[in-house]
């Protein structure tokens, strides 16, 4: 499960590195496809809410119930998973409106698009040099056997990373370059 969870960071931050490219080609007056951004979102909308979190969260609640750790600490995994639920959502709508050709500043797309990837890139280095490494090292294989068995009935297709890019993805895997169909 944290070997998927870390993988699943790397692929995100290969999409938020894509956005972060976005941002500079916006600020430098390029055109970009704001249908990729929106496959973007769309995907971390979707993956993350659906399978990413609630997969972080049960192994958290399980390190949690057995672990004494400050309230803050405790607390803030949620909290941030919650936040970036919110700002997902609400870049999303925003990149709708923009593909429906409503009117929005660029300069207000720019800077909610690049605190966006501010706050999700913190929140994965949170998680991959505080949270996970606490974890490893202080859940049992029988911990791991249990998470496994909860885990197993919310097992899922990686939609655009995994053996098969669903139609939804095709445009953004080759704009990622990725090679697999």
């Amino acid at each position: 499960m944290i070997d998927r969870i870390h993988q699943d960071h790397k692929n995100i931050m290969l999409l938020l590195n894509a956005l972060s490219d976005k941002v500079e080609f916006l600020k430098e007056d390029k055109k970009i496809d704001y249908q990729i951004v929106k496959s973007i979102m769309s995907y971390l909308k979707n993956y993350s809410d659906k399978y990413h979190h609630p997969m972080e969260n049960l192994i958290y609640a399980h390190y949690l119930k057995y672990r004494v750790v400050p309230d803050e600490v405790a607390n803030r995994l949620s909290q941030d998973h919650q936040e970036l639920k919110t700002i997902t959502k609400e870049l999303d709508e925003m990149l709708g409106m923009i593909l429906l050709d409503a009117i929005i500043s660029k300069e207000l797309f720019i800077e909610k698009l690049e605190q966006f990837v501010v706050k999700q890139k913190q929140h994965l280095t949170y998680e991959e040099e505080e949270i996970f490494p606490a974890i490893k090292s202080s859940l049992s294989p029988d911990d791991w056997l249990n998470l496994n068995q909860q885990w197993k009935h919310n097992e899922y297709v990686e939609p655009l990373f995994g053996d098969k890019i669903s139609n939804e993805f095709k445009a953004l895997a080759d704009s990622l370059k990725l090679v697999k169909r």
